[in-house]
Formats: C-alpha cells, structure tokens, sequence
C-alpha cells in the first residue's frame, strides 16, 4: 500500500480514532462506575473494537478510496454504543453477549470487505436482478418450510447446528437490488398519466400489478410467519423508491391504503398482532403479561429523563429481552433523551450520507439502490423508536448496528458495503482526455449508463435525485 493511498482517507482515520476514544472511554467509566477494576475482558473489547474498524479502514484505502468518509466512522459508533449497552446488560443480568457480538462484527465487517473486493463496479448487480429477486423471495419463505422451536412465536430462524440465522435480514437486500433494476427497467409505466382524483393522478389498473404483488406477498408471507416487521419495512421502503423514481403522491396514497387492508387482514387471523395492538393502545392494561416489555419501557425513558440516570445506573435488566429491539429503551434510560437525541442524529447522517451518494450517482441504477438502502435504515429506526415510546405497535424489527444478534449486523454491513461501493464510483474522478494522433484532445467515450441528462429525465424519472450540478 503506498503512503497516498494510506492517507487518502484521512477524515475518515480521525473519525475513527474519535469514535473509538468515545466508546473506550464509555465503557471504562461503565466499569469504574460499577466499582469493578478494569479486567481483560473490557480490554477485549475495546482492542477487538479498535483492531475491526482499523482493519475496515486500511481495507477501504485500497478497495475504494473516493467513498464516502463519514459512512464508516458513524456505523463504527453506532456499534460501539451498541456494545457499550450490550456490556452494560451483561453486568446486569450475568450473561456474556458482548464476547459474541464482538465476533459478529469482526463477521460483519469481513463480508462489508468481501463485498467491496468482490463488487468492483455496483451496475454489474443489474444483470442478474430477476435471480437476486428470486433467491431473495426464496430466503424470505425459508423459515416456512425449516423445522422452528416448539415454543417460537414467530418463523423467521434456519438453525445449523450450534447456529441460528434469520434469512429474512438478507433477503431485504436481494429485493431492494430486484425492485431497483425493475423500477428502472419499467419507469415509464410508473409514470403514466391514469386516472384523476382528488386533485392526485393515479395509475392505470394494468401498472398497478407490481405493487400489488408486492402487497400480496407480503401479506402471505406476514401470514405464514407470523412475524409483522420484515414485511412492513419492504413495502414501505419500495413504496418510498417508487415516489422517489415518479414524483406522485398517488403511490404513497395507495401504498396506504394497501397497508390498512393487509394490516387489517393480518390482525384478524394472528393472535400475536392483536397482543401488540392492544398493548399499543393501552400497555399497562396487561402489566404482567404480554404489556410487561413495553410497559417497562415507558417507565424507564420517563426515569432517565432529559439527561438519564447515568451509565450503569439505570435498571434495564428488569425490561425482557432488551438487547434486541429494545436496546434504545436501554439507551433511554441510562442516557437520557440528550443520549438518545445523539443517537437518533447519527443514524440521520448515515442516511443522509446514503441519499447524498444517490445524489451523486451517475447512472439511474446506483441512484435507487443508494436511496433504496438508505431509506431502509431510515424506516427501520423510525418503526423501532415508534414502537418503544409506544407511537406505533412493535414489530420486532432490531436497531441497525447496536441490537444484539449475528443476522442483523452482517445484512447491514453489506449493506453498507454496497453503499460505499456506489459512493466510491459516484466520487470517482473522471477520466482525463485520450490525446488523438494529431495531437489535438478528444474525451473518453462516456458508457450510456453513466450519461446524465439523458432521455430517462424527460420522463419524470427520479425528480428528487435526477440531474447533478
């Protein structure tokens, strides 16, 4: 690695430093406040945390140096806040989940690497669009047909062995590259003029059948695993890329309209939902039962307050399995809404980041998938924070980067890995013209799918990310 290379991301070195001076200095002062001397285990986990994201880094001074510098150091710090509480909940409760989520990191950040060494170009993506749709629709149906545990409330596991995975987390992916390929394949029957109605233009019926088998699938597959959350973030988010790639609000309109059906349907024939809606609508109406999660929840955030009871000085050991999509209850709590205000702020510039580097993407393509994945976080976090404050009723959807568990952190890091792909080619300088034999300067010929201003901005597409100054 030559020196320009090692320094060509300098922001994102100090950021780094930055963010793991945060987290080191987090999680000594949680030991000390507990009265504990400083052990090797703590020391693991700093080191562990340092060594991962230096390694990120390098790796991205030689895979993909003009991507964007602000992505990784905030994912670093959401993760490490994520370990932070994870430790926390550990001297709670005497369980030792902060070692494997350690491991799933460095898991995490080995595949983010893998994607950036593997895909050297993101529109290669784009000719296998209808296989990654199929194989994502096929890992979403998986824990249909796969043996679950007996007392499972939900099929979303394959179990190998001594390991469990929840395909659904990859399959979000697939679908988003699938939809992306297909919006752009398809965009001028998006954005046929229909119907009139209410001041709003609606599609024809005819272009309405990817929506609605949208719809449906998601319906059938909420149905059958009984599990609410994967499916509601899909179709919000390809509802949200369909607005984005036509500029009409009669999508969102129809989109809602779908989800009060769906959701009144999916209500009527599972238990489980109707637990959460009633505990939405009254959640100390069943304190000690089903209402204890959510219930334990509120209490907590109004104890902590504006500035919280201090790391390591709250109680969110007494709240259910809060290590997964309760965890910024736990942040709440010991960090008040100062604390999780921060929190909530670095998940707007990692999305903002994503949407910058749909901005700047230059073929049609890369801008879907950027906004595509960027909105996905963005919908997750908003359904989780709804779901703890008890704004909306929970879909055990996790928190991005600081839940526990494997499944999550590697999807989101290829995730992210395919995002800084893009950003790398978006920022990527252009190449210098070719000199001509006699002399004189003619530009390189300019591939089709990188053309900006071609004829796709005449018909509407993308209006809120189209052309870049």
């Amino acid at each position: 690695m030559s020196f320009s290379a090692l320094f060509s991301r300098r922001t994102e070195l100090g950021l780094l430093l930055l963010s793991a001076v945060f987290v080191s200095t987090m999680l000594i002062n949680l030991e000390l406040s507990q009265g504990n001397t400083l052990t090797s285990e703590l020391f693991w986990v700093i080191g562990g945390f340092v060594v991962i994201f230096a390694a990120a880094h390098f790796a991205l001074c030689l895979t993909a140096p003009h991507a964007d510098q602000i992505m990784l150091p905030v994912t670093a710090t959401l993760n490490g806040l994520g370990l932070v509480m994870i430790y926390r909940i550990d001297e709670a409760n005497g369980t030792s989940l902060v070692t494997r989520q350690v491991q799933w990191t460095f898991v995490g950040v080995v595949l983010l690497v893998l994607v950036l060494v593997f895909l050297r170009e993101h529109r290669s993506l784009s000719r296998y669009s209808y296989l990654l749709g199929l194989v994502g629709l096929a890992l979403l149906a998986l824990p249909l047909v796969w043996p679950q545990p007996a007392d499972a409330e939900a099929r979303i596991w394959i179990t190998f062995g001594p390991f469990s995975l929840q395909p659904g987390e990859f399959s979000k992916i697939l679908l988003l590259l699938f939809f992306a390929q297909l919006l752009v394949n398809k965009r001028a029957l998006f954005t046929v003029a229909g119907y009139h109605f209410l001041g709003l233009s609606f599609p024809r019926l005819r272009d309405l059948a990817p929506i609605l088998a949208v719809w449906a699938i998601a319906i059938v597959i909420m149905a059958g695993t009984n599990d609410f959350g994967p499916a509601l973030l899909l179709f919000a988010t390809v509802l949200g890329m369909l607005y984005l790639a036509t500029g009409r609000l009669s999508w969102l309109f129809i989109g809602v309209v779908l989800v009060a059906i769906g959701g009144t349907g999916v209500y009527m024939i599972s238990s489980k939902i109707q637990a959460r809606v009633s505990n939405f609508l009254d959640p100390f109406a069943d304190y000690n039962g089903s209402g204890f999660q959510l219930a334990n929840s509120l209490f907590g955030m109004s104890w902590g307050g504006l500035t919280g009871t201090g790391i390591g000085q709250g109680h969110p050991d007494i709240i259910p399995v809060v290590w997964t999509d309760f965890i910024l209850a736990a942040v709440g709590e010991e960090m008040g809404l100062v604390g999780l205000s921060g929190v909530l702020i670095l998940f707007a510039l990692l999305v903002t980041r994503g949407f910058r580097t749909a901005l700047l993407a230059r073929d049609s393509y890369g801008k879907l998938v950027a906004s595509g994945l960027s909105l996905t976080i963005a919908i997750q976090v908003f359904v989780v924070v709804a779901g703890i404050s008890a704004l909306m009723p929970m879909t055990g959807l996790t928190t991005p980067f600081m839940s526990a568990g494997g499944s999550s952190l590697m999807a989101n890091y290829m995730l992210l890995g395919i995002l800084l792909r893009i950003s790398d080619s978006a920022r990527r300088p252009a190449a210098a013209p070719a000199e001509s034999t006699d002399g004189s300067s003619k530009m390189a010929p300019i591939d089709a799918a990188d053309a900006i201003g071609s004829e796709e901005e005449g018909t509407g597409y993308m209006p809120s990310v189209g052309k870049v100054s």
